[in-house]
């Protein structure tokens, strides 16, 4: 359920609007523990991540890091490569 909520700070390019909203629906779903929520319900769901993305982004703008910038595209190379390890050595199911 939390696939997109990924480590958002210290990239190049940084974070975008898009993937800060993704990671605020994810986290809110999870701890309502609804994917989409009731009409009753979708208003202080809706409500919820436009506050956790103003929060996250808030977050990202201040923190601060000597570190080098990681470069999403090795980061997701490297991520491919852990998943195809992961599977070349699991079990084959039946």
């Amino acid at each position: 359920m939390c696939r997109n909520i990924r480590t958002l700070f210290n990239f190049d390019p940084p974070a975008t609007e898009a993937e800060i909203r993704a990671a605020s629906l994810q986290f809110v779903r999870k701890l309502s523990g609804a994917t989409k929520p009731s009409r009753a319900n979708a208003e202080a769901f809706d409500q919820a991540v436009v506050d956790i993305e103003a929060v996250v982004q808030r977050l990202l703008d201040s923190l601060t890091t000597s570190a080098i910038p990681k470069d999403r595209e090795q980061e997701a190379l490297k991520a491919r490569a852990r998943v195809k390890q992961r599977f070349q050595n699991s079990p084959d199911v039946a």
